[in-house]
């Protein structure tokens, strides 16, 4: 009965906290809880659903990992009240979420005034870097490289912003190649993940001669922030830094909420169960699928990279993951052996290399449903392998790893991703003319 009662009083809170046009923050607090039990994983993945109060950054359906929550602190005795009814005793890790976000705006600005980019030249591993100057960086690297780097504006975000992806090959002028598309920055909040892209186009483009075998038969298309307005949110102050979504406004019940999560927002069992109808929850699917500027992008480039596009490699955060399909169903593709073959080798090459362990499968029996999501549509589109990679989290929401980690965040990346686009290559030969 207890159980109950609290998603009853929670239900009930939602209706008015929602009112609210943003979530200040202060007086949140994580908690880590581990569930060892069928019946206390099903409550949490029940609070889970109550996103206006329970924002849960780690959770999976096996027992004994920690689950990670952030808990709005009106909602915070029904919480508790209900964990102890169910034998689960949380850990306090954060006790202020407002004061923390705080303190790492000030880093942010602190390190941008003392490295500032100019717009030319390689970026550094020392901080986080706006849409503006991660666009500025990849038209350089074309006027520096115009043999094997070109960049192309395939579209704008709701706000205005241009959206540009850079395609890298070795220059060779061979039109046949397969491809390898990848992204980051779908939901905003994930600072790492444009991070990591970068990282990877570094190391493409600027060792090229060390990786040169990624590019004999391949070409790379990468789009590092697909979602660019909310990610420009974000860093905007204290109250938008935990921003998930688009920034599309939307009227629910006489007011105005924003955004539409991008990665529930794909023509693939669109709004089916792990998304919302609701507008002002972080899962909202959208009033219809692909009725995102971002998505529609996305959506365009993989059926125009249809044919030469092999692999589908999305980029987030957090958890230690290599998913791939399905995520609308616990049901397997018939293929599954060769996406796990594939997430497997980049899982297996970070362990080796650093220690550090990603749990391999498909995104529902691993993580939980999320039906509408980038990785099923590209593989639904015809990409034969379709990957979402999930970093470590880091600092204390896991959402805010403090730049001075983002050079051993992205370096273990680059190691499983170099690995999982050898194994690609090998397994999926690009066809030469007989002339070569």
């Amino acid at each position: 009965m207890l159980r109950c009662g609290v998603l009853v009083l929670a239900l009930g809170a939602i209706v008015a906290l929602s009112s609210a046009s943003s979530i200040a923050y202060d007086g949140y607090k994580i908690f880590e809880v581990v569930p060892q039990t069928k019946e206390q994983i099903d409550f949490l993945f029940d609070l889970s659903k109550y996103e206006d109060l329970y924002d849960f950054f780690a959770l999976k359906k096996i027992p004994n990992h920690v689950a990670r929550v952030m808990v709005n602190p009106n909602e915070e005795e029904n919480f508790l009240t209900a964990l102890a009814s169910l034998d689960l005793s949380p850990r306090v890790i954060n006790e202020n979420v407002g004061k923390t976000i705080e303190r790492e705006f000030q880093l942010t600005k602190l390190k941008r005034s003392l490295s500032p980019f100019t717009g030319k030249g390689r970026l550094s591993t020392e901080r986080y870097y706006s849409h503006g100057e991660i666009n500025a960086y990849i038209e350089d690297l074309a006027e520096r490289y115009p043999a094997r780097v070109a960049v192309q504006q395939v579209g704008k975000s709701y706000e205005g912003r241009d959206i540009k992806t850079i395609t890298i090959s070795n220059g060779d002028g061979r039109k046949n190649k397969n491809v390898i598309f990848m992204d980051g920055g779908f939901h905003a909040r994930e600072w790492i993940s444009p991070a990591a892209v970068l990282y990877v186009i570094d190391q493409l483009v600027e060792n090229f001669e060390e990786n040169s075998a990624l590019l004999a038969d391949y070409d790379w298309v990468i789009l590092p922030v697909v979602n660019p307005d909310g990610y420009e949110h974000t860093q905007t102050g204290t109250l938008a830094r935990m921003w998930r979504k688009t920034r599309k406004p939307y009227t629910y019940l006489g007011k105005t909420c924003y955004g539409a999560d991008p990665n529930r927002n794909f023509d693939f069992h669109w709004n089916e169960e792990g998304a919302s109808n609701n507008p002002c929850v972080d899962t909202y699917a959208g009033p219809k699928a692909f009725s995102e500027n971002e998505t529609m992008i996305v959506r365009d480039l993989l059926h125009f990279l249809k044919g030469r596009g092999v692999m589908y490699l999305t980029i987030h955060s957090y958890g230690n993951y290599l998913l791939y399909p399905w995520g609308w169903t616990a049901d397997l593709p018939e293929t599954w052996p060769d996406l796990d073959e594939v997430a497997r080798a980049g899982g297996d090459a970070i362990y080796e290399a650093t220690g550090t362990v990603y749990s391999v499968g498909s995104s529902t029996n691993v993580l939980y449903i999320a039906a509408g999501a980038s990785d099923d549509y590209a593989f639904y589109a015809g990409f034969p392998i379709s990957i979402t990679m999930e970093l470590p989290g880091g600092g204390l929401t896991g959402f805010d790893p403090p730049a001075s980690k983002i050079d051993q965040f992205v370096t273990e990346t680059w190691i499983g991703i170099r690995a999982m686009a050898h194994k690609v290559v090998e397994k999926y030969p690009t066809e030469r003319p007989e002339f070569l």
